[in-house]
């Protein structure tokens, strides 16, 4: 590992000039190739903007915290100096798409007069800033002041869920799909969740993302005053709660944001930059900007899939129990992972006495399903809602790790002001203690906790698979952007693997029988192009064994890989993305209702053949869904491919070299 600091040639970068009427100074930072360019004018008011090969990309936008006691971070800036930082370093990366992260980027720090200041960090494709705080005691937050003013009314990829007209009461899933709207459409009075997308022109997307968010409310986005941006908008501290079913709702909010220590680093604030849709599929900042690994000994978290009960309503067949919530059922459950190299299985909702984490339903045997899937292989995972694990986590995560459960999928948040996160940072920590690992479920976007404790495998913060169950809406389509724009800031635990697909005809939602949308292989290469390391197969194992070819096909999928490489596509039509693990390389594309031929080109191979197990969608697939072709060819590096997507189709290989 390697870090550069290069005083003289940021300096002559950052030489401040004096504007005539403010006497505001302007501080100029540029990426290590130089494309990006960064503009900070301290002055009246704290302001960025940002250029991207000459084209404006970010308008002076300003940012400031403002203190409950009236002060303004930001307002009447006065620097007392300046600190610039060159880097190039690497770093390894957990649990994730690729084994080594490149950091390079170039950096300014402003500390001001006030015991305060903020971070400008440029790198070639991205650039973040954060607030930090150098104050002794307690500090109230009473809002931020973020805003993000693009240079005209451009078209954008927003995740809009509610209104907060009635009550602003923040509470939310996470859960929606993209609106392609204008700047100038938004809907008033409501509010967006990041990451989201803006067109900004001449081919380039820009992305909004925050990262390293801890101790401090997430940030929504609203339309600002200028009708062309957005301002972040965060939830009020919570200063009473009630219960409503699984939700812990704030039913009193205070008039500020955050409480916290005077001395402290604030979350990142980024934009992602592209010249081609298809970089956006390798965007690593929201990992660069998260705090590194807190635990020191990570060798017990073990990723990989794990067969999921919830959607496919336990109805196992052709068994000679009753199936439902009880042992025959979960053992059949580890017999069929164990079958398959699937090292764990979910027990979702109903398996203990609702509200006491330690009393087991009558009809399971917790004890027994652990002996039995330990004598397999089989690990157990086990739903609970977060309420109850916030009231008993110091009676339960013992008793879990004395039974043997080897993690939780931790559901209900469904929030992200400042007491939430700070829980679900508080949670991780302490479940590491016991060695369980955490998926969390109805939960705000990935902000970098994963990086910060790798024992955190799953993250939901998506309109996932789950909603076809009793929803008709245009998933293909949602399938084919989640890569570009929610999958970039994090795990995402989509929950893929239907062996009931259905054509744009012939769906219907049926909430105990569920079918996906699209083609049988267009669920095959989410396994490839969808990213998280504890990866579900959500149908029952009774369809997986009747489609033994397509499951054995699936459970060879690794869950983390070792490098990514963006092939081909465009946000809201189409994806191809090829990963490495060892020496194989699994390649997954996936398009919307609209059929269409790709191109795959192969260059990304290392010399030599590659026996290529390829799952194609068949004929007739646009009009049976699950029709699909598999046959196996032999590629070599510098080969073009052509694939036929059908309409919600999709390709997958799979490629082992044959001359090792």
């Amino acid at each position: 590992m390697k870090t550069r600091i290069s005083w003289p040639f940021i300096l002559i970068l950052l030489c401040p000039f004096v504007m005539n009427a403010q006497k505001a100074k302007i501080y100029e930072v540029k990426s290590p190739n130089g494309a990006v360019v960064v503009k900070v004018e301290a002055g009246a008011k704290l302001q960025w903007s940002v250029q991207h090969k000459g084209q404006q990309l970010i308008m002076p936008s300003a940012i400031s915290l403002v203190l409950q006691s009236g002060e303004v971070l930001g307002d009447n800036t006065r620097v007392s100096s300046v600190k610039p930082t060159s880097v190039n370093t690497r770093f390894n990366a957990i649990n994730y798409r690729k084994s080594v992260i490149m950091d390079v980027y170039n950096q300014i720090t402003l500390t001001c007069k006030g015991n305060y200041g903020v971070i400008f960090r440029v790198y070639d494709d991205a650039v973040a800033y954060r607030f930090f705080t150098g104050r002794e005691g307690e500090m109230v937050i009473k809002n931020e002041e973020a805003n993000f003013n693009f240079t005209g009314d451009q078209q954008a990829f927003v995740p809009i869920q509610w209104d907060y007209r009635d009550g602003k009461i923040f509470n939310t899933s996470f859960e929606a799909l993209y609106r392609e709207i204008k700047l100038s459409q938004f809907p008033k009075d409501s509010l967006a969740f990041l990451p989201l997308l803006v067109d900004v022109g001449q081919n380039k997307k820009v992305e909004l993302f925050e990262a390293d968010l801890e101790d401090y409310p997430g940030m929504y986005v609203d339309l600002n005053s200028t009708g062309k941006g957005f301002k972040g908008v965060f939830a009020p501290y919570p200063l009473e709660t009630y219960v409503n079913g699984r939700n812990v709702i704030p039913g009193k909010r205070a008039d500020y944001i955050a409480k916290t220590t005077g001395t402290r680093s604030f979350p990142w604030r980024a934009i992602v930059i592209s010249e081609q849709d298809k970089d956006l599929l390798n965007c690593d900042i929201v990992q660069k900007l998260a705090s590194p690994n807190r635990l020191a000994d990570i060798s017990w978290i073990k990723v990989g899939q794990v067969s999921w009960d919830w959607w496919n309503d336990l109805n196992v067949s052709h068994v000679d129990f009753r199936s439902g919530m009880n042992t025959p059922t979960y053992k059949y459950y580890i017999d069929f992972a164990s079958a398959n190299h699937i090292p764990y299985i979910i027990l979702d909702e109903g398996w203990n006495s609702m509200g006491d984490l330690t009393k087991i339903k009558a009809d399971l045997d917790l004890e027994e399903l652990v002996e039995y899937g330990n004598q397999r292989g089989v690990g157990l995972i086990l739903w609970a809602q977060w309420q109850h694990i916030m009231q008993q986590k110091e009676k339960a995560f013992p008793f879990f790790s004395k039974l043997g459960i080897k993690g939780l999928k931790i559901d209900f948040i469904d929030r992200d002001d400042q007491l939430a996160v700070t829980s679900l940072y508080e949670i991780a920590r302490e479940a590491a203690g016991f060695h369980l690992l955490v998926d969390y479920h109805g939960v705000y976007k990935p902000t970098g906790l994963q990086r910060t404790y790798p024992n955190v495998v799953g993250i939901e913060g998506v309109k996932g698979m789950e909603n076809v169950k009793w929803a008709d809406e245009d998933v293909p389509r949602y399938d084919v952007t989640l890569p570009f724009i929610r999958n970039q800031a994090g795990p995402m635990d989509y929950t893929p693997g239907a062996m009931r697909n259905a054509s744009k005809a012939s769906f219907r939602a049926v909430n105990s029988m569920p079918m996906s949308k699209g083609t049988r292989v267009h669920q095959l290469a989410m396994y490839v192009v969808f990213d998280v390391p504890l990866q579900m197969l959500s149908d029952n194992p009774t369809a997986y064994r009747r489609e033994q070819e397509c499951t054995d096909f699936i459970t060879k999928i690794p869950t983390t890989f070792e490098e990514t490489v963006p092939v081909d596509g465009k946000v809201a039509e189409y994806v191809a993305i090829a990963r490495k693990k060892g020496d194989t390389w699994f390649v997954g594309a996936m398009t919307n209702w609209s059929p269409r031929e790709l191109t795959i080109d192969f260059s990304f191979l290392e010399p030599g053949e590659y026996r290529a197990e390829v799952f194609r969608d068949g004929i007739n697939a646009d009009r049976d869904a699950t029709d699909y072709v598999k046959e196996v060819i032999t590629l070599k590096s510098g080969d073009k491919l052509k694939v036929k997507l059908m309409d919600g189709g999709g390709w997958v290989a799979r490629l082992e070299k044959t001359d090792k």
